[in-house]
C-alpha cells in the first residue's frame, strides 16, 4: 500500500506547431471523480493514440525521477508535477513490481493495469532532449495505464492498495521488454503467453499475435 501524493489532470494546449497535447498536467485539490474514461477534468489531444477505457489513468513511478536527474541534469520539469504527463504521482511501485491485470483500490475507485505505456516523441519534445525514448526502452521505465473497473472518487493522500494480483509472472517491465526492447527479444512461447493474457488490452495482444505470424 502506497500513498498517492498528487492526482494530476490537464487539457490540450498548443505543443508543437499546430499540434496540441495534454501532457502538461497539474495537481487537483480535493476529491475528484474517476470514471471509465479517466479522471474528471483530464483530457487527451490525440484520441487515436491516447485515452479511452484502456488508457483511462496513467501512472509513472516517481522513483525514476532521481535517475532522470542524473541523466538529464537539473531539469526544471523534474522539480514540478507530472513531468511525464502522469495522472498519479506516487513512489514505491515500479514496473518490475506490478503486473498486467493487478487491481488497486484508490479511494472508492477500482483500477486495473491494462498495459505498459509506450514512449513517444512528445516526451523528448517536452524535455527538449533527444534520446529519452531510447533510454526508456533500455531501462524499461515506461509507466503503465489503468482501466477503471469501478468508478469512484479519490484525492491526494489516498492509499493505492493492491487488492488482487493479475497475471503473475508478467510484470509490466517484462511485458514492455518483450515487445519493445530489441535487446531482449521474446521467445515464441513468450509471445503465445502474451497473446493469451486476458487482462492485457487487445492492441498489445494483437502485437504479440502479429509477431507470431511473422
Amino acid at each position: 500500500m502506497i500513498d498517492v501524493f498528487a492526482i494530476c489532470t490537464g487539457q490540450p494546449k498548443r505543443f508543437r506547431g499546430s499540434e496540441t497535447s495534454a501532457i502538461d498536467k497539474h495537481p487537483v485539490e480535493g476529491r475528484v471523480g474517476i470514471g471509465t474514461i479517466g479522471i474528471a477534468g483530464d483530457s487527451v489531444a490525440d484520441t487515436k493514440h491516447h485515452g479511452g477505457v484502456e488508457m483511462a489513468v496513467h501512472q509513472y513511478p516517481h522513483d525514476h525521477y532521481a535517475g532522470w536527474r542524473e541523466w538529464l541534469g537539473d531539469h526544471p520539469l523534474l522539480a514540478g508535477p507530472a513531468a511525464f504527463g502522469e495522472n498519479l504521482m506516487a513512489s514505491g511501485l515500479t514496473e518490475t513490481e506490478v503486473h498486467v491485470g493487478d487491481r488497486f483500490r484508490l479511494g472508492s475507485a477500482l483500477l486495473e493495469i491494462s498495459q505498459p505505456r509506450p514512449p513517444c516523441w512528445k516526451i523528448e519534445h517536452r524535455f527538449g532532449r533527444k534520446g529519452m525514448v531510447a533510454h526508456i526502452i533500455a531501462g524499461h521505465h515506461c509507466g503503465w495505464y489503468y482501466r477503471v473497473i469501478e468508478s469512484g472518487e479519490a484525492q491526494a493522500g489516498d492509499a493505492l492498495a493492491l487488492v488482487e494480483t493479475g497475471h503473475d509472472g508478467w510484470s509490466v517491465a517484462r511485458l514492455f521488454a518483450a515487445l519493445y526492447d530489441p535487446a531482449q527479444p521474446p521467445s515464441r512461447a513468450d509471445l503465445q503467453e502474451i497473446a493469451a493474457l486476458e487482462r492485457l488490452c487487445q492492441p498489445w495482444r494483437a502485437k504479440a499475435e502479429k509477431r507470431l505470424a511473422t
